[in-house]
């Protein structure tokens, strides 16, 4: 099977198994890189590289960007080439500009044609790499995300319209009754709506809310959730747990009906996804423990002090989690490329200070002389 053909047969299996990642393909190429068109490879949101993209001039640009891709959800066109041949672009009608616009992470916009003989368009980045064969790649970065995952826990008629209002959005929604759910239905990409109307709240909530998933809603009143997560408090459910919940789940929308209030809760749900609030949590402890707790429903607990001092319409707080955090960047003092401060970015210290290198030609530049481009000041 041609390598191309297997990093797509790869790619299906991660989509199978609801892992985010990237897909890169190498749509254009001048000589002498050592990529060919329509090389292609995967990048996961983890930074591992599988396939082939090009040498190690252009992979690490490509992972950063790809990550990145991963984080926006939004496509990426990349024109990767050394800075020489990016100075000199040129705009329409023969003038000529150094660079385009400065972008964050070191890339660029530009307009026109260069020594690429390329066209430049509208909304292309423009990445200098430091290559010694000075050949240039341009590369087009897709992100692949898993299909959204909503589990409902209860049987009620609003819990049976949620379930069929997300499978038309083309969601994968489950519908799990209260006594049958355990903490294994869901994941920290999940999606998780209570509704159990009294039956077995606290169970299915402080089960639900120890799979740490992206969201989890109980459908009930400010008063009722007060009650649930105060109990659960009381039992040592961690409060970080608690602070998850979001009660009433969905949008005020002033809703009524059973659909109205299924209408409110998908909608908040798209809206956190859209603002990419539902990011990934951390993984934490075991939530075994969780599905092993014969928890009985008690109605009518005091509220615990720290579900009191919740934010309005979400008594456990509600936050959205953080995205997660990307590897700091670091300029290279040599060539001034952008490359990731970690341990491949082949780190020299001097003086104190630790500097990283795109490739091994530029880290050795720096070791024969670093007063040379410590004086550029070019320090991460």
């Amino acid at each position: 099977m041609d390598e191309s053909w297997a990093v797509l047969a790869e790619a299906s299996e991660l989509a199978r198994d609801g892992e985010p990642f990237a897909l890169a393909t190498v749509v254009w190429r001048q000589g002498p890189s050592s990529s060919r068109q329509g090389s292609r490879a995967i990048i996961t949101a983890g930074g591992d590289l599988r396939g082939w993209i090009g040498g190690a001039c252009a992979e690490p640009t490509v992972i950063r960007e790809a990550r990145q891709v991963i984080s926006s959800g939004q496509p990426r066109l990349l024109l990767l080439g050394s800075p020489a041949q990016i100075a000199d672009t040129e705009q329409p009608g023969g003038t000529e500009q150094a660079g385009g616009t400065r972008q964050p992470g070191g890339t660029e916009q530009a307009g026109g044609t260069g020594r690429f003989g390329r066209r430049v368009v509208e909304g292309m980045t423009v990445v200098p790499i430091a290559c010694q064969s000075e050949g240039a790649l341009e590369v087009y970065i897709e992100p692949v995300l898993p299909v959204p995952h909503l589990v409902v826990v209860g049987r009620s008629p609003m819990a049976q319209t949620l379930t069929e209002l997300a499978s038309a959005l083309g969601w994968r929604a489950e519908l799990i009754d209260g006594d049958d759910f355990r903490t294994g239905a869901a994941s920290e990409r999940s999606m998780v709506v209570v509704a159990t109307q009294g039956h077995s709240d606290e169970t299915v909530v402080e089960r639900a809310a120890a799979a740490r998933p992206a969201y989890l809603g109980l459908v009930g009143s400010h008063r009722r959730g007060a009650a649930v997560l105060g109990y659960l408090a009381d039992r040592g459910v961690p409060q970080e747990q608690l602070d998850q919940v979001r009660v009433p789940a969905g949008l005020d929308l002033g809703s009524t009906t059973h659909v109205e209030i299924a209408v409110a809760i998908l909608a908040e749900l798209v809206q956190l996804r859209a603002s990419g609030a539902l990011a990934v949590r951390a993984a934490g402890p075991s939530a075994d423990a969780a599905d092993r707790s014969q928890t009985a429903a008690v109605g009518g607990a005091e509220p615990h002090p720290s579900a009191q001092s919740a934010q309005p319409g979400h008594v456990g707080g509600g936050h959205p989690s953080p995205r997660p955090a990307q590897p700091e960047s670091a300029t290279d003092p040599v060539c001034g490329m952008t490359v990731t401060a970690g341990p491949g970015g082949l780190p020299a210290e001097h003086d104190g200070v630790t500097y990283y290198f795109c490739c091994a030609g530029c880290r050795q530049a720096f070791d024969k002389d670093p007063a040379a481009y410590v004086k550029r000041e070019t320090r991460c």
